[in-house]
């Protein structure tokens, strides 16, 4: 049954109950890889932590209850999860999947999935007809990310899932950008929610982990069957870290998207900038989308802690990277400390370039992810490395 208690204090106590032994108000952490049997079969509920730890479920009831679902499935990797899902599928099955998707899924996809006999079509998922035009008999599951990595296209989501439940196909929603604070795939009809729970979810950059969130009973079944089965499940350590870090997820991310709001509205009149891309903007083309889909839990519009800029040259690219400061040059992202990274040449390395060319992926754009810090502190080391 899911709690109807508002997310910062779902985000506090679901699955944070004071341990009933000793009363300590944080649960332990359950370091083990099996469990006393009293006989044989018989257990408290756990034999092998590969198929269940008490620290590993603590956290998937948290989690699933600030995606307001009935199920969360843990692995080890964003990437473990998207993999797992598409483990559902069988030989000759077909996806639907947006053209401007993560470097590591398109890899993932195309060099190993496609070898074991799955389709996948990339296709601009910003348009709703184009996704229904892709949509053939074998069609099983349409794959989006929403605002996606790093172009920060849209995808209407509530559109999207009407198209697939007309076709009878199942529609999954990467909303690792926005984190479960700033949109609801599955209150938008999506039937899975896939994150990395690297970014956002754990906000320190100091785990890897994923996760695949649904309402839906049969997948669900089939999602926890492939987790034990494949056995790419996260260390009760990380699922530990992971639940402390939702505790903060709300005020982390709306601190991060308030940031992130100020810095594009300045940046985007700056001269030595080409373009900046950022939902929050009314010159983004899907700003009325953005701010009608990215929603907080109060139903205020939420754009999201991600800033892509262009700038004018392979030259001042690199100027600009040597005189940053507060933003360090590394991959991922949503952590509290603001991050720096050139997409052509390393979030998306393994996408052919011919291929990042068509989708608008310039090697001169800059991807921001902008954290907690103090704006203005932010916004001043941007300039002082803008400038020549």
């Amino acid at each position: 049954m899911k709690d109807k208690k508002r997310f910062l204090t779902r985000a506090i106590h679901v699955g944070n109950k004071p341990d009933h032994e000793t009363g300590a108000v944080i649960p332990p952490l359950y370091l083990t890889s099996t469990f006393k049997q009293e006989s044989v079969g018989v257990n408290k509920g756990f034999d092998y932590s590969r198929a269940g730890n008490p620290t590993t479920k603590r956290y998937e009831e948290n989690i699933a209850s600030l995606e307001d679902a009935n199920f969360a499935i843990s692995f080890a990797s964003g990437m473990a999860a998207i993999t797992g899902l598409f483990q559902v599928l069988k030989k000759g099955d077909h996806v639907v999947i947006g053209r401007n998707t993560y470097g590591g899924t398109y890899r993932m996809t195309t060099q190993i999935l496609e070898s074991h006999g799955f389709e996948f079509e990339f296709i601009d998922t910003r348009d709703v007809t184009k996704i229904e035009a892709a949509i053939k008999s074998n069609t099983k599951w349409v794959f989006v990310e929403t605002p996606t990595n790093p172009l920060l296209e849209l995808c209407d989501i509530e559109a999207t899932s009407d198209l697939c439940k007309k076709h009878g196909i199942f529609l999954a929603v990467d909303n690792t950008f926005m984190s479960p604070y700033g949109q609801s795939p599955l209150k938008l009809g999506a039937d899975v929610v896939m994150h990395s729970a690297t970014k956002y979810i754990g906000g320190h950059s100091d785990l890897i982990s994923g996760v695949l969130i649904t309402n839906n009973d049969s997948i669900a079944k089939k999602l926890y069957f492939i987790q034990k089965s494949g056995g790419a499940v996260p260390g009760p350590f990380d699922c530990w870290l992971l639940l402390r870090s939702t505790k903060t997820l709300g005020l982390r991310v709306q601190r991060q998207s308030d940031n992130a709001f100020e810095i594009a509205t300045k940046l985007e009149s700056h001269p030595l900038i080409s373009s900046v891309l950022y939902p929050g903007l009314e010159s983004h083309s899907q700003y009325k989308l953005a701010k009608k889909q990215q929603l907080n839990p109060d139903g205020q519009p939420i754009y999201g802690s991600i800033i892509s800029i262009i700038v004018s040259s392979v030259k001042k690219r690199d100027l600009f990277l040597q005189k940053i400061n507060l933003f360090t040059l590394a991959e991922s992202l949503g952590g509290v400390e603001s991050l720096i990274s050139v997409p052509y040449d390393m979030t998306h390395v393994s996408i052919p370039n011919e291929i990042k060319e068509a989708m608008g992926l310039p090697k001169t754009l800059i991807r921001l992810s902008v954290g907690i810090e103090n704006v203005e502190d932010l916004y001043e080391d941007l300039i002082q490395a803008l400038e020549d």
